[in-house]
């Protein structure tokens, strides 16, 4: 199990046609690898680091002797597995079910809710993503994602520059998809966190 202390990290694999899939980042204080908890059998995810980041392995055992000396552990990593499933499940019926420029709105709100903060015209993502990141993250291509992403410019939604995505109007872009818009996590109050252990996203 990998502990992030600063950085990002990607979880990602690999489609049939050699393309990288991104399921999740995790980020600052949150944990990954923690299936080897309950399957340590090879998995065919990798993870790769999108900044300078500074990891600590935690050795299998160590963790579940701590899960049995600690019932509050325990639940907190079901809970973190059980939000990260529910998540990539989320996200796989908007791959099937959804049109590219559906799946990029789905994407931003899905981000302004775990990164975003806000700002005085709207809210700003705290993560920076190439146009071929979100285009593996959608399963669509960077060609794609650009043109959508400037036609949401034109029509006054968001706003792009340097990477940086601010939603202009996060009702507007919500009703693209017949979605209740979400306010950011900061914006709103915190759940505790047990042991230090937070919701992978």
């Amino acid at each position: 199990v990998l502990l992030v202390v600063s950085g990002r990290i990607k979880i990602c694999h690999l489609t049939p046609e050699g393309k990288q899939s991104i399921l999740v980042f995790v980020e600052p204080g949150e944990i990954f690898g923690e299936l080897s908890l309950v399957d340590p059998t090879i998995r065919q995810e990798y993870s790769e680091a999108t900044e300078n980041s500074q990891l600590v392995l935690i050795p299998r055992e160590e963790v579940q002797r701590c899960m049995h000396k600690h019932p509050d552990l325990t639940l907190g990593i079901t809970k973190l597995i059980g939000l990260r499933r529910q998540r990539v499940e989320r996200r796989l019926r908007h791959l099937l079910f959804h049109s590219n420029r559906e799946r990029l709105v789905y994407l931003l709100l899905e981000l302004i809710e775990q990164y975003g903060r806000r700002v005085d015209d709207g809210f700003e993502l705290g993560i920076k993503l190439s146009h071929q990141e979100m285009a593996n993250i959608i399963g669509s291509t960077r060609e794609t994602v650009t043109v959508v992403l400037g036609e949401l410019q034109k029509e006054g939604m968001i706003q792009i520059a340097r990477r940086r995505v601010k939603i202009l109007d996060l009702d507007r872009l919500a009703s693209q998809v017949g979605a209740v818009p979400q306010l950011p996590e900061s914006a709103a109050a915190s759940p505790p966190h047990l042991h230090g252990i937070s919701p992978v996203h």
